[in-house]
């Protein structure tokens, strides 16, 4: 297993390497399985659109879930009756509301994370063992942080 160290940009900078070529020598250096092949600069880029796209898709999304519980709130002691079954279905609603919300916030507060490992180099290093977390997972799943073996692990505590 390797990683990228934190000077690489700095030292291909101060060589007069282009940004590109930092990217591909950053991304020969990400950790991956012995029976996987080396990231290309595409697969990288890929990976790194999709969790682009996914930072704006669930960005709008906890925005409206916010907006929605919000309104809720607001209009919570409005209403013709007053009576358990309507108190009921608008704390339902709230409910609802905040467990979007908290659920777009915990993804988006994951695919930030997955993208500043991305730029910091340890992206694919497993956070409980340091070994690689596999390119084929990271691929399908790439906010993982973990190895199958140590998440199997965690899973079964």
């Amino acid at each position: 297993m390797h990683g990228v160290s934190a000077g690489t940009a700095t030292a291909g900078a101060a060589a007069g390497i282009t940004g590109r070529a930092v990217r591909a020598a950053a991304v020969r250096e990400l950790p991956v399985k012995e029976s996987e092949e080396a990231w290309t600069p595409a697969e990288l880029d890929e990976v790194r659109a999709e969790l682009q796209s996914e930072v704006d898709r669930l960005s709008h999304q906890l925005h409206d879930a916010n907006s929605s519980f919000s309104a809720l709130v607001r209009s919570g002691g409005e209403g013709a009756g007053d009576d358990q079954v309507d108190h009921g279905a608008t704390t339902a609603g709230r409910e609802h509301e905040m467990t979007i919300a908290n659920n777009a916030r915990e993804l988006l507060e994951q695919t930030q994370r997955a993208l500043v490992r991305m730029g910091s180099g340890v992206f694919g290093v497993c956070e409980s063992c340091s070994g690689p977390v596999g390119k084929a997972r990271l691929q399908a799943f790439p906010r993982v942080t973990q190895c199958m073996t140590c998440k199997s692990r965690a899973e079964r505590r």
